[in-house]
């Protein structure tokens, strides 16, 4: 996990319609990275749609919203129309971003540990620097600890 303070990774990602993005696109304003481990799944839905309910009072600080997991741009397309979801959504299917932000991490579950993401949100300023880490995520409640802070 990165630290506050520190400054946030370039990356460069496909999203769901197929543009690419990069954290240098979106100097000058704040920024909400998240990482998730799938979508389609219950408390990436949580989460997705509670940033899908709070977009407008985002969208008015001038805070832009971007979610990331190993899913295919396919499936990250089909996802944000289920749930109506209008912010972006990118692709990682090898994992270099995730595990360069520190979200790649043994986890456990029924008495089996394996590698997968962990859900971390990382708030990062206009000139990139990262001011806030949520390393430990409640799905449902996420979107509005974040506009709190803000």
């Amino acid at each position: 996990m990165l630290k506050i303070g520190t400054k946030a990774p370039e990356f460069e990602l496909k999203d769901q319609h197929g543009d690419k993005h990069k954290l240098t696109h979106y100097k000058g304003h704040k920024l909400v990275l998240y990482f998730y481990p799938k979508d389609n799944t219950p408390g990436c839905t949580k989460e997705a749609c509670a940033f899908r309910d709070d977009y407008s009072a985002y969208k008015k600080k001038g805070v832009v919203i971007l979610g990331i997991s190993k899913d295919t741009k396919t499936s990250h397309k089909n996802f944000a129309k289920k749930f109506d979801l209008p912010f972006i959504l990118l692709s990682d299917p090898e994992g270099k971003v995730i595990e360069k932000y520190g979200a790649w991490k043994e986890k456990s579950m029924y008495g089996k540990t394996f590698m997968g993401i962990a859900r971390i949100t990382y708030l990062i300023d206009e000139k990139g620097k990262i001011i806030q880490v949520f390393p430990k995520v409640k799905p449902a409640e996420h979107a509005k600890e974040i506009l709190a802070i803000l």
